[in-house]
């Protein structure tokens, strides 16, 4: 079963957004994780892209499928998990701990268009 935290912002693409301050920890949903299966490979970005909203910025590839990684909020990406690179599967044992890129957000208005842990559970539950 899938879980769902508080506090968090998700896209209908199933990524979710951590906010401090001006910075969004973003990475995909633990239902997401389910979906695709043991997961193989993530490919990231660089530091210092600009990523932009609904727009791809990199792919999560599982035993079962590839899957395109599409931005919630548009700003600049000041840091890349690391650590998802040898170790990929990081993301199948806490999707929510290990996040993919922070990003310096350019517009924080984004971040309304995006839904609340209650409103991601429905849409899921939809699916």
């Amino acid at each position: 079963m899938a879980k769902f935290v508080e506090g968090l912002f998700y896209s209908e693409s199933h990524e979710y957004v951590r906010v401090e301050g001006e910075f969004a920890f973003v990475g995909i949903t633990d239902y997401a994780q389910h979906a695709l299966g043991n997961i193989v490979y993530v490919d990231l970005p660089e530091v210092e892209d600009e990523v932009t909203r609904d727009e791809d910025f990199g792919a999560v590839e599982s035993v079962k499928a590839a899957s395109d990684l599409v931005s919630p909020v548009s700003g600049e990406v000041v840091e890349i998990n690391e650590a998802l690179e040898d170790t990929p599967e990081l993301l199948n044992q806490d999707a929510f701990a290990n996040w993919i890129i922070k990003v310096k957000l350019s517009d924080a208005g984004e971040l309304d268009e995006l839904m609340d842990a209650k409103a991601y559970e429905e849409f899921c539950s939809q699916a």
